[in-house]
């Protein structure tokens, strides 16, 4: 009966360590982009809602809040940040932002640097 037991706790823990982290990060607040111009734009625009829990906005790398977004593909979430989506302002305020710029932001703030 032991053995079960240890079984199913040696499983979880498998299963768990494979799960994305289960919220954001302690302080969201002290990340950005590696690339300068890319967190010179993330300061200047998303980083005002996407640090902050009470804004509605996901926030920078939580897994958690992040998943079912990316799931819809990044043509929908440009689409949301150009349009505006819900809360999320058209252009998400960035004036300055080229539509490439914009899918670098989303992948970092949803934590998928490196992807496309």
């Amino acid at each position: 009966m032991k053995s079960i037991a240890y079984l199913a706790a040696a499983g979880g823990l498998l299963l768990a360590a494979c799960a994305p982290p289960a919220g954001p990060p302690a302080d969201p607040a002290r990340l950005a982009p590696a690339d300068a111009r890319l967190a010179q734009l993330y300061a200047d625009s998303c980083k005002a809602c996407h640090v902050v829990a009470d804004s509605g906005a996901p926030l920078v790398h939580d897994a958690k809040a992040w998943a079912p977004r990316w799931k819809q593909g990044e043509d929908v979430l440009l689409d949301h940040v150009v349009q505006g989506y819900k809360a999320m302002p058209a252009l998400g305020q960035c004036a300055a932002c080229t539509p490439d710029d914009f899918k670098a932001l989303t992948r970092f703030m949803a934590g998928q640097e490196g992807k496309s």
